[in-house]
């Protein structure tokens, strides 16, 4: 099967269809041109939809992927990340080995086409030079045998004329054989040229076009093989990063096995436990004879004082100052609390007390290794003056061990409150409890608020906020009734068992162990009003006293 044999005729054909031939590699570099743009179109969405879900540092949520679902999610999104620069892979393999090869290799198939083609156009060009050099002489020949008879059939004439000189005869002989020989030289040489012709013919046919033909023949067959190669390639580009998307996918399947539901829910015992203990029983007052009122279970304890304090009845009862009914959002808003997290729980506070002792330990960690790395340095220095001057490195060593110096100091100072808080946690077998849902209230009364919200006569509840630059409350009327009116009478005693700073206005500071006087019993918001004499009165969360009510008190009751 060759074109130079089967096609020898078809030389235009030819052209068109090594033309079609070209093209079809131009659009095929075309489509997978398009498709290394979208895979990296594909790949940076994917980039994109990964970084937008990733957490944000230093933020809320970035404390949220400490749970095994979110850190699943999190790995989830990091294999994207991976799986995306697959896919960017993917466009820079085709785009080296397909698009670059390929466009090289089309230019160098056109200038091929080109040379074969005109060695084609040059080969018709001669057989078309030798058959119009044989129509000529043909035409020549045939000419000069027509001459020739002419002359011949006018000799003929002439001599049969009686009447013609012989001079004349003579010379129309003469004129008939020169027309003869040339007659014969044409045909001499109508011959030879028709014979060279019959051999170019042969030549072109036989010889020149099918080997012209067969390199075009090679040349498309080259054309068709190559395409078939780079189809083969774009396949092999996609099965080379199959093993790593299928990594990428088993890290994905084995992030989602690693969800433990059981850790998590221990950790969100962890993250939220109060270290409070449950409230007790509520005991049985028997009114129907004379005894001593039943201590509030509320409190930190069960346990009940000797000491019994003679109420004072008199005066009017005044309006409540509402403390802290709601989260004070501005205050935690600007971070504002105290340095000793005082405001939280003690199992909360005990771990963010743990956490800055570890986070210091490490920051003193790496002042230590600054400073072994610039002591080494001195000494080298000192031993290679030439290597730089050591006295440079003086003042950057005495800073660091003054970091390192107050580093410590704030150390034992969170070590302190640690050990405070630890000696302090209530056991399981404590009977004193304390109630979980005063977190809350403590947590705001311990902010230095930024806004006050008070319990107007009604009932309903009022806000008033300060200024933003302004972390006091300012004096409204509402703090002077207290001191228009006369002091609420005392309904029984109680004992601090905890320090209590009282930070906000409203509040009162306590020390532990010492002995108040209970003018407002709990209303229900975790909250007692006491009072240490008669210029000192205020609130104190319930849990934080031991209250002993007197039976006898107007308005007294039993609480929880």
């Amino acid at each position: 099967m060759s074109w130079g044999t089967e096609l020898w005729d078809q030389f235009d054909n030819l052209e068109k269809h090594t033309q079609w031939g070209i093209d079809v590699l131009e659009k095929y570099i075309k489509f997978v041109k398009e498709r290394t743009e979208i895979e990296l179109s594909y790949a940076k969405q994917l980039r994109n939809l990964s970084k937008k879900y990733q957490p944000k540092k230093n933020s809320k949520e970035e404390e949220e992927y400490r749970y095994t679902s979110t850190r699943a999610f999190l790995a989830t999104l990091n294999e994207m990340n991976d799986y995306a620069g697959q896919h960017e892979v993917i466009s820079e393999n085709m785009t080296s080995l397909i698009i670059g090869e390929l466009t090289r290799y089309v230019q160098e198939l056109k200038q091929e086409r080109k040379s074969h083609f005109h060695d084609g156009r040059k080969a018709q060009q001669h057989i078309e030079t030798c058959w119009k050099q044989l129509e000529a002489s043909k035409r020549r020949f045939e000419r000069d045998c027509k001459e020739a008879d002419r002359a011949q059939q006018y000799f003929e004439k002439m001599d049969a004329d009686i009447n013609v000189t012989k001079a004349d005869v003579e010379k129309a002989r003469q004129q008939a054989q020169l027309r003869h020989q040339m007659a014969e030289d044409s045909k001499a040489e109508y011959s030879s040229t028709l014979q060279k012709f019959n051999s170019e013919q042969h030549d072109h046919y036989y010889t020149h076009i099918p080997n012209i033909f067969q390199k075009i023949q090679e040349m498309e067959e080259r054309r068709i093989v190559r395409i078939g190669e780079s189809m083969k390639t774009f396949a092999d580009v996609d099965r080379q990063v199959i093993p790593i998307i299928g990594k990428c996918l088993d890290e994905i399947t084995k992030a989602a096995e690693s969800v433990d539901h059981k850790n998590d829910s221990q950790m969100v015992i962890e993250a939220f436990k109060s270290g409070f203990e449950p409230p007790g029983d509520v005991d049985f007052e028997d009114f129907t004879q004379p005894m001593k009122r039943t201590v509030s279970e509320s409190s930190l304890s069960n346990s009940r004082g000797d000491g019994k304090y003679e109420p004072k009845f008199g005066g009017k009862s005044k309006g409540k100052l509402w403390p802290f009914i709601k989260k004070n959002k501005l205050s935690l808003k600007l971070g504002a609390g105290p340095e000793d997290f005082s405001n939280l729980p003690p199992e909360q506070r005990r771990k963010k007390l743990q956490q800055k002792v570890d986070e210091l330990n490490k920051d003193i960690q790496k002042e230590m290794d600054q400073r072994d790395a610039l002591t080494k340095m001195k000494d080298v220095y000192i031993k290679n003056p030439q290597m730089g001057d050591a006295a440079s490195v003086d003042h950057r060593l005495s800073e660091l061990e003054q970091n390192i110096e107050k580093l410590r100091l704030e150390v034992q100072k969170f070590e302190g409150w640690l050990a405070e808080v630890e000696g302090r946690l209530p056991s399981r077998t404590e009977q004193a409890r304390r109630q979980s849902g005063l977190y809350e209230a403590q947590n705001t009364s311990a902010v230095n608020s930024c806004a006050q919200d008070r319990e107007s006569p009604d009932g309903s509840y009022t806000e008033e906020q300060s200024q933003e630059t302004e972390m006091k409350v300012p004096a409204t009327d509402f703090d002077d009734e207290f001191d228009d009116e006369e002091p609420l009478p005392t309904i029984g005693t109680c004992k601090a068992l905890y320090t209590f700073e009282g930070q906000n206005e409203g509040t009162i500071s306590v020390a532990e162990g010492e002995m108040l006087y209970v003018i407002e019993e709990d209303k229900g918001d975790g909250w007692t009003r006491i009072r240490r004499n008669e210029d000192e009165e205020g609130y104190v969360p319930t849990s934080y006293v031991e209250v002993y009510l007197d039976k006898n008190a107007k308005g007294a009751m039993t609480y929880i």
